[in-house]
């Protein structure tokens, strides 16, 4: 029994070691790969998308903006944002323009059943005419229930100049809004929900406001490195996927393969590290068997 536990003391201590240089929680949420909130930590292309407050929580970086992350969901590739300055039911405010960069564009995007939702367009908006096929169907809702629903959409109505109609709205993607600020879309406030699918028959105060992004998974070899007690990151100045093992070494795989300094040169061959975790990973394995 005392060489069973010393053993597991020996591992635990040694992946506290690497799990010590990327912070793994932000307040109450879980910081996986591909995100990390240290520099090095996590997968390359989503580097200083998450940044973290221990008092205001987690935000996701944009060219527009920061948006508090509300959650992320590891099992679907999901995370859920909010955007501050997004109308709701309950207030209206003056938009600002969402926009991700080139490669988040690419890597982790609004999700398909995310729906942004262009509020009191102007009769001469492009969306009215040339563009009108950019607007969609949302599972039968129309801008007169939206209007009639949120009491802070009904000021619309209010305003209009032709008090037998509700101004126009479109329901549309990211894309849209991506390649037309909503100055050129000539719409004076906007807001967002996500899982429209489930929203048939719901009415809009009971929508999901807010962006749900969707992402991929680079395979570039991370559950090798977490069997091995490493973390996995990248090299900063590279680019490349590194293997964490401890505050001194870097792996180019997995924690029992060849090794890089943290100042990059390598070994080319196992530490005596790696090999002493592997040795007492296997005695741990054999005594729990008995």
């Amino acid at each position: 029994m005392l060489i069973r536990a010393s053993t597991a003391l020996i591992i635990l201590a040694h992946l506290s070691s690497a799990a010590s240089l990327c912070r793994t929680f932000c307040n109450n949420i879980p910081i996986r790969y591909p995100f990390g909130i240290d520099d090095g930590c996590g997968a390359a292309p989503f580097r200083r998308m998450l940044n973290c407050s221990t008092a205001a929580g987690l935000f996701f970086a944009t060219p527009s903006g920061s948006y508090k992350v509300q959650t992320i969901d590891y099992a679907k590739k999901t995370v859920v944002i909010y955007d501050p300055s997004m109308s709701t039911c309950s207030i209206l405010q003056p938009h600002r323009d969402f926009l991700l960069a080139d490669i988040q564009s690419a890597t982790i995007p609004p999700s398909p059943d995310t729906l942004f939702l262009l509020l009191n367009c102007s009769l001469d908006s492009p969306l009215l005419n040339h563009y009108r096929y950019l607007c969609s169907n949302f599972s039968g809702h129309s801008c007169d229930e939206l209007y009639a629903s949120c009491s802070s959409f009904k000021l619309f109505h209010l305003l209009s100049s032709n008090s037998t109609a509700s101004p126009p709205c479109c329901f549309t993607t990211y894309d849209t809004i991506r390649y037309m600020s909503m100055n050129i879309l000539d719409c004076s406030h906007y807001t967002s929900v996500y899982n429209v699918d489930a929203l048939k028959g719901v009415g809009p105060l009971d929508w999901l406001y807010g962006i749900k992004l969707s992402y991929g998974l680079p395979e570039l070899g991370c559950d090798r490195c977490s069997k091995s007690g490493g973390v996995c990151g990248f090299d900063v100045d590279t680019q490349g996927f590194t293997c964490i093992c401890s505050l001194n070494t870097n792996a180019t795989r997995d924690c029992g393969g060849s090794f890089v300094n943290r100042g990059g040169k390598s070994n080319g061959r196992p530490s005596l590290l790696g090999v002493f975790v592997l040795i007492c990973r296997a005695i741990f394995l054999t005594l729990s068997a008995l």
